[in-house]
């Protein structure tokens, strides 16, 4: 996890670097390039369709494995509450 986020976080500074050291280019961009563009995000959006499809059943199980590890820890505290709590009480009579 530590990795991922050092590599987003190099990602983001390299992106607004580029973005903020870029010089103005006066140039045509003629219909071919947008075409070119648009196939290009497509063919992104598409590959990434894909790649979620193939790995759902993991993704899924990632994120149902998360919350039943938090229920587990829930129980197990609401546990030890009430065990500290039966043995305050038997310390009581």
């Amino acid at each position: 996890m530590k990795m991922v986020k050092r590599t987003l976080q190099f990602a983001f500074f390299f992106l607004c670097a580029t973005v903020m050291l870029s010089e103005t280019a006066f140039a045509y961009l003629d219909p071919a390039t947008t075409s070119y563009i648009i196939q290009i995000v497509a063919g992104v959006v598409i590959a990434c369709g894909a790649a979620v499809g193939i790995f759902w059943k993991k993704i899924r199980l990632f994120f149902r494995n998360r919350k039943i590890a938090r229920m587990e820890k829930r129980l197990a505290k609401e546990g030890e509450k009430r065990e500290a709590a039966k043995a305050e009480n038997g310390k009581a009579e």
